[in-house]
């Protein structure tokens, strides 16, 4: 399997920003493709408050669709997610707590990946500044809003949950069966590969937790190469083997 080389935060950042200071020169429209494969080419707005419909503009006039009728949203996610996303890396998790709770008000249940990644952030940030109730709830509510992809993503954030309570037993065991299934899968849909993204970082921590630096190693090395769809996870996933190899010279992907 050919390996991808792997995208700095930097360089992702950049890349974000270019894409987004594209977009608003040239005003690009956004596309909502419904469940019978039908596109509309639209201004989007956001999730209602409701959470059941998805505003937009066509011309002139503000519409909605039942968001259960909509299959895939196209559109550049907006400026306080790549702020999210530096000031996470930052390690200012406060900030890109208050960012993300911003994005997912406004977009959450949207079928668009980083609607998805932003939504299963916040759990993760929650936890990162020791709010663990909210944690479970962020990501009860993400399994509920995502059920596709959300059912995996949910069980990787009580992974998480149970890490954080130093229960690796616990998290082990939610996360093989993931782990298993990304290993068998050739090609993985877009909602499957982000819950791969974080599964192999968080099984990465359990491993290294436990003193199989190898295989922790390898599960890192797993999301910054072949499942780094979520770049938040694929940046922290590099960050993990870059602190093992430091601190175990000679530890090498078996």
């Amino acid at each position: 399997m050919k390996l991808r080389v792997p995208l700095t935060i930097q360089q992702l950042l950049f890349a974000i920003g270019v894409a987004l200071l594209l977009a608003a020169k040239t005003r690009a429209q956004d596309v909502i493709i419904t469940q019978d494969n039908q596109q509309r080419t639209v201004k989007i707005i956001g999730v209602s408050a409701s959470g059941q419909t998805l505003d937009f503009f066509v011309g002139q006039g503000q519409l909605g669709l039942p968001l259960s009728s909509v299959k895939e949203v196209r559109m550049p996610p907006p400026a306080e997610f790549a702020q999210a996303l530096a000031a996470y890396q930052a390690k200012d998790f406060s900030r890109s707590l208050n960012l993300i709770k911003e994005v997912v008000a406004k977009f959450k249940g949207m079928p668009s990946p980083w609607a998805q990644q932003a939504t299963a952030m916040l759990g993760e940030l929650y936890i990162a500044t020791s709010d663990i109730p909210k944690a479970e709830t962020a990501y009860a509510d993400f399994k509920r809003l995502y059920p596709n992809g959300g059912s995996m993503q949910s069980e990787i954030g009580l992974s998480r949950l149970a890490v954080a309570k130093q229960d690796y037993e616990t998290a082990k065991q939610k996360l093989a069966p993931i782990i298993d299934a990304a290993l068998k899968e050739k090609t993985a849909v877009p909602a499957n590969a982000l819950a791969y993204s974080q599964a192999f970082l968080v099984s990465g921590q359990v491993k290294e937790a436990g003193g199989d630096f190898s295989g922790a190693l390898e599960d890192y090395l797993r999301t910054v190469t072949l499942f780094y769809q979520d770049h938040v996870a694929a940046a922290s996933a590099q960050e993990h083997a870059d602190a093992l190899r430091t601190a175990h010279p000679g530890v090498t992907v078996p």
